[in-house]
C-alpha cells in the first residue's frame, strides 16, 4: 500500500467505520477478478460507503490524496470494465452497501434505486406494487443499478424497451471533486444545456460514481405467450419479424441461432431437446407479452405464423403450452454462450449492425472469418429486433487455448472490427469498452477517443476514475 493509500484510510476510517474498508486480502482477492476471468489486478483496499454522503467524503478524500479508484458493483463486466490495475495503484470503491429502494411511484411508472441494488431485487420490488422493470439478463443475480447504468445495458427486451439509456429517468451521482450531481425529478422537459445524466449513462464509472437511479418501469404481464419458429435463414428471420411488429405492439424479444447454436445447448443441457421435431439451418425464439388483460399474445401469434408457414416465411413453430415449457425454450437461449465455451476456445464478439443489414452480416461474415483463419468456424446469434450480434470464432478441435488467444484471438478481432464497421456497425453493442477493447476504439473511431478524452480530463483532471478503461487520458 502506497503512502497516499495509506493516508486515504486513515482520513476515511472514521466515516466508514469498520464495514465501509476492507483490507483483508482474502475478502478482497474475488473482486480483482473480472466475469469471464480474462482480467485480474489487485486492490490494497476495497472502500464500500453505504450512502450518497459518504461517496462525496470518499471522492473528496480521493482527490486530496491523489488516490485512483475502480468503481465496482456486481463485478459483472464482460470487458474487464471493473478490474483494478495490476500494479495496486488504484482502491476499488464497491456501491453494493448501497441497496435501497427509495421510492416506488406506479403512478408516475417510476422506481428509484440506489447503485447496489441487485438486478433481481429490483425485479422484485417492482413486480409487489404490480409493476415490472422490463430489462433481464442473466447476470441478474450479481448486477446492480449502478453498473447497468453506468454500462448502458442491454439484454433481451431491448427490442421493445430499449437500453438502460431508454429506461433511466434520472441519475444522481457524485463527480469527481465529491459535488453531488441529483437529477433524479424526471422532468418531462428541462432544457439547462448539456445532460449530466445521460453523459453518465454508458460513461463505465470514468466521469463520477452513479449512487441512485430514476427508472422506468412498465406495467405488469397480464399474459404472454411464446414461440419458436424454424427458418431457412435469417432473412426469413427479419421479414417474420416486421410482420410481427405490423400487427401488433406486443412482441418483446425475437432471439436468433443457427442450427449449431442450438445443437450445442441442447448438448450441453441434460434431457434437453429442441423445441421442433423438423431440423432447420435457422431458429428464433419469440416472446409476446401484454399488460392488457383484454388482449391475447397467444392468439396474435397462432394467426399470424399460421400466416408466415402458409407463405413460406416461416419453415415450422409451435408455441409454448406452458409457462414450463417456455421456460424450457429460454433455457436454451440463455445457455448458448455457457455451451459454445464448452466446445472450445473461442474469440468473442458483443457487436451490432443496423438491423436491416443483419441477416447478410450473419452469414458474409461468418463465411469471410472460415476462409480468412482456416481450420477456425464462426457464427452468430443474437437479438434480431436490435441488431446486436454476439459472434464467435471458435478454434479448431484440439487447439491449445493458450496459444490459440496468444497467436490469433487480436488478429482475428481486428478482422471482425473492420467487417462491423464496414457494415455501419458497432464494436460494442451492450458489453461495454472496459479495458478489452479500448485500444480498437481508437484505432477505429479516434474522433470518438478524442472527444471522450476531452470530457474525461474536463471532469477528472487527475485521472482518478476507473484508470485504463474506455480511454486512456493523455
Amino acid at each position: 500500500m502506497t503512502p497516499a493509500q495509506t493516508a486515504l484510510l486513515h482520513a476515511l476510517s472514521p466515516i466508514l467505520g469498520e464495514k465501509g474498508i476492507v483490507t483483508d486480502p482474502a475478502l478482497i482477492a474475488p473482486w480483482e477478478v473480472d466475469w469471464r476471468r480474462r482480467f485480474s489486478g489487485h486492490a490494497p483496499a476495497i472502500l464500500a460507503p453505504a450512502d450518497k454522503g459518504e461517496v462525496q467524503a470518499v471522492l473528496r478524500a480521493a482527490a486530496e490524496h491523489r488516490v485512483p479508484l475502480v468503481p465496482q458493483g456486481g463485478n459483472s463486466s464482460m470487458v474487464g470494465g471493473a478490474t483494478p490495475p495490476a500494479d495496486g495503484s488504484a482502491l476499488i470503491l464497491s456501491t453494493r452497501r448501497m441497496n435501497r429502494v427509495r421510492r416506488i411511484d406506479t403512478g408516475s411508472a417510476m422506481i428509484v434505486a440506489e447503485a447496489g441494488v441487485i438486478l433481481a431485487d429490483l425485479h422484485a420490488a417492482a413486480e409487489g406494487e404490480g409493476a415490472r422493470f422490463p430489462l433481464t439478463l442473466g447476470a441478474k443475480g450479481n448486477a446492480t443499478v449502478g453498473g447497468l447504468v453506468s454500462t448502458n445495458a442491454g439484454g433481451t427486451q431491448v427490442l421493445r424497451f430499449g437500453t438502460m439509456r431508454g429506461l433511466t429517468l434520472g441519475v444522481e451521482a457524485v463527480l469527481p471533486d465529491g459535488t453531488l450531481y441529483d437529477g433524479l425529478s424526471a422532468l418531462k422537459k428541462d432544457n439547462r444545456g448539456y445532460d449530466l445524466g445521460q453523459l453518465l449513462i454508458g460513461a463505465e464509472g470514468t466521469l463520477g460514481i452513479v449512487t441512485a437511479a430514476a427508472l422506468r418501469l412498465a406495467l405488469a404481464i397480464a399474459a404472454s405467450a411464446t414461440a419458436w419458429v424454424g427458418l431457412s435463414d435469417p432473412a426469413a428471420g427479419l421479414a417474420l419479424l416486421r410482420r410481427l411488429q405490423a400487427a401488433s405492439d406486443m412482441i418483446e424479444s425475437f432471439e436468433i441461432m443457427p442450427a449449431e447454436s442450438l445443437a450445442a445447448a441442447v448438448a450441453h443441457l441434460p434431457g434437453a431437446r429442441s423445441p421442433l421435431q423438423t431440423s432447420h439451418p435457422w431458429h428464433v425464439l419469440i416472446e409476446a407479452v401484454t399488460g392488457d388483460p383484454a388482449a391475447d399474445p397467444a392468439a396474435m401469434l397462432e394467426a399470424q405464423l399460421a400466416k408466415a408457414l402458409a407463405e413460406g416465411i416461416a419453415a415450422d413453430a409451435v408455441i409454448a403450452a406452458s409457462q414450463a415449457q417456455s421456460e424450457a425454450f429460454w433455457l436454451l437461449r440463455h445457455s448458448l454462450s455457457d455451451a459454445e465455451r464448452a466446445l472450445g476456445p473461442a474469440v468473442q464478439h458483443d457487436i451490432a449492425v443496423p438491423v436491416e443489414a443483419m441477416p447478410r452480416f450473419m452469414v458474409e461474415a461468418a463465411a469471410a472469418c472460415d476462409a480468412r483463419f482456416p481450420g477456425t468456424h464462426a457464427s452468430g446469434f443474437g437479438h434480431l429486433g436490435d441488431g446486436n450480434i454476439h459472434f464467435h470464432v471458435r478454434a479448431a478441435p484440439g487447439t491449445d487455448r493458450d496459444r490459440f488467444y496468444a497467436e490469433q484471438a487480436a488478429t482475428i478481432t481486428r478482422f471482425v472490427h473492420d467487417l462491423v464497421m464496414a457494415a455501419g456497425g458497432t464494436i460494442s453493442a451492450e458489453h461495454g469498452i472496459g479495458q478489452m477493447k479500448r485500444d480498437e476504439l481508437l484505432r477505429l473511431s479516434p474522433e470518438r477517443v478524442s472527444a471522450i478524452r476531452a470530457i474525461k480530463t474536463a471532469l477528472d483532471p487527475h485521472g482518478l476514475f476507473n484508470p485504463g478503461k474506455l480511454v486512456a487520458c493523455a
